[in-house]
């Protein structure tokens, strides 16, 4: 077993273990097991970036065993410079979560940790996935869990929200399987994605293909106009689900373009990049907007996300390295600042139990430590340079700006909105005098807080400050997949 398939199934197999512990009287050696094993997960992770080899764009660690013999499917595993960071950021991701969730869930413990476990694995497998149906088996696993997660430890609306989540994801998916099967057809009966990148598609073929696999990743950036079911999850999830959501869920629908839609139909890529940009730039420009007028935090987040993801989107269909590199460098800083926006709002509610701002005010006062952290993330939430926000926009503004001026002049006004809407609610809720009697008892951040957000605040600063070691693994596949698209519209 290689490290891929340690990274994928040992978080899957320490979620099997806690379904086993099912009785409650177990809380405290759930956590711990599931504390372990999610570091485990991690740990196992780092290897592949301590020895992955820069300067080529050829897939490594790979894993290919025979799974399903008739149909020609494989357990065809690999990681290139596109997907390494993804598997690193959802292992550090679900510690953090574990941690976050430790006094916060008091009911069925064992299978909320064991839901985020296997959920952490299968969005790996995701992100390493080499055969079609493989990717196409644990994309819709990753549902399950985060179905169970919103459905049973949600707020008053959760059977709503999770029904919506499930039905907006599972729709879209359908015609991802109409494309693989297709794909399956016409390549003589092989699932290999990568074999699939070189086959000679006629123009028809391509915008059909296009399209069907807008549908499945669209709904899950999610773009404009199929957004909306991410606020109504969000407001309902609890603080560990809306946190993983936000910082790896969404990723999977912008790493399907990078991975199927750019390298399989290129020339309809080419073809269809105006309304990707136009789709990119309401979601950056108007769902900004819409932030700014929410009264609860976590709609103001969620939206928030959605205009974030406008960039990642923008990015990729410029066409450029600057442009792709700056979505992905995007992806990842978003992974680091959503999580912690989410989880701050955690804090908040597990003191107080609301989400809206009006309920807050002056929380400086009483939790000044909480507040430091809360500001720094507010201020990579706004892009602020030196902070992990700031360089994946910054990089798709430039390359933006190089396409089009007015294009690059449009998406640079999310930093203004994202300023207005961010710092607006930060004034809000901390700043001031303390405007609200449960303000007043509020206690500061204990240790176990105190570590959930410095391990994020540690990872905002680096990536902002230096964040070169991120764009070395992915310049050389990103090179590599922008000559295949442009050589692909040549011929």
């Amino acid at each position: 077993m290689g490290l891929l398939s340690l990274a994928i199934w040992m978080p899957i197999v320490v979620g099997l273990l806690l379904l086993a512990l099912g009785r409650e009287g177990q809380a405290r050696s759930v956590r711990w097991i599931a504390l372990i094993g999610s570091i485990a997960s991690f740990l196992v992770t780092l290897p592949l970036y301590a020895s992955f080899q820069l300067g080529t764009s050829a897939m490594q660690f790979v894993e290919k065993s025979s799974w399903i013999e008739r149909f020609n499917m494989n357990y065809h595993l690999g990681v290139d410079g596109i997907s390494l960071w993804f598997v690193l950021l959802t292992a550090f991701i679900n510690v953090v979560v574990i941690i976050a969730s430790w006094e916060s869930i008091t009911t069925r413990v064992n299978q909320y940790m064991a839901s985020f476990m296997i959920l952490s694995g299968l969005m790996i497998g995701v992100f390493a996935a080499l055969d079609g149906m493989l990717f196409y088996v644990f994309f819709e696993a990753t549902l399950i869990p985060m179905y169970l997660i919103i459905g049973i430890w949600g707020g008053p609306n959760k059977i709503y929200a999770a029904f919506k989540f499930f039905l907006y994801t599972l729709l879209g998916s359908l015609l991802l399987l109409v494309a693989l099967i297709f794909l399956y057809n016409k390549s003589g009966g092989s699932f290999d994605i990568l074999a699939w990148h070189k086959l000679p598609l006629g123009s028809t073929a391509q915008t059909l293909l296009f399209f069907a696999f807008l549908a499945a990743f669209a709904v899950k950036v999610p773009m404009w106009p199929v957004h909306t079911w991410l606020p109504d999850v969000h407001v309902e999830a609890p603080t560990g689900g809306s946190a993983v959501l936000a910082a790896i869920m969404l990723k999977l629908g912008a790493y399907g373009f990078l991975r199927f839609s750019m390298p399989i139909a290129p020339d309809a890529s080419h073809e269809w990049a105006w309304l990707m940009i136009a789709l990119s730039l309401i979601a950056v420009i108007y769902v900004g907007l819409v932030a700014l007028v929410q009264r609860d935090m976590k709609k103001l987040v969620a939206y928030s996300s959605v205009a974030h993801m406008g960039f990642v989107t923008l990015g990729f269909f410029l066409f450029s390295d600057l442009g792709v590199s700056g979505g992905i460098v995007q992806m990842i800083a978003h992974g680091f600042v959503s999580a912690a926006m989410f989880l701050c709002i955690g804090v908040l509610y597990d003191r107080v139990h609301s989400r809206e701002i009006a309920s807050y005010g002056g929380v400086v006062n009483t939790m000044p430590k909480f507040a430091a952290f809360a500001l720094l993330f507010a201020m990579a939430n706004c892009g602020l340079p030196a902070t992990a926000g700031f360089v994946g926009e910054w990089m798709v503004i430039l390359a933006a700006v190089k396409f089009n001026f007015w294009v690059g002049a449009a998406a640079a006004t999310a930093l203004i909105s994202g300023a207005a809407y961010t710092l607006w609610m930060y004034k809000r809720v901390y700043l001031g005098p303390v405007l609200n009697e449960n303000v007043k008892t509020m206690a500061d951040i204990n240790s176990r807080e105190f570590l959930m957000l410095a391990l994020l605040g540690i990872a905002v600063l680096y990536m902002g400050i230096y964040p070169k070691p991120f764009t070395d693994v992915m310049n050389t596949s990103v090179a590599d997949l922008l000559k295949h698209v442009a050589l692909s519209k040549l011929n």
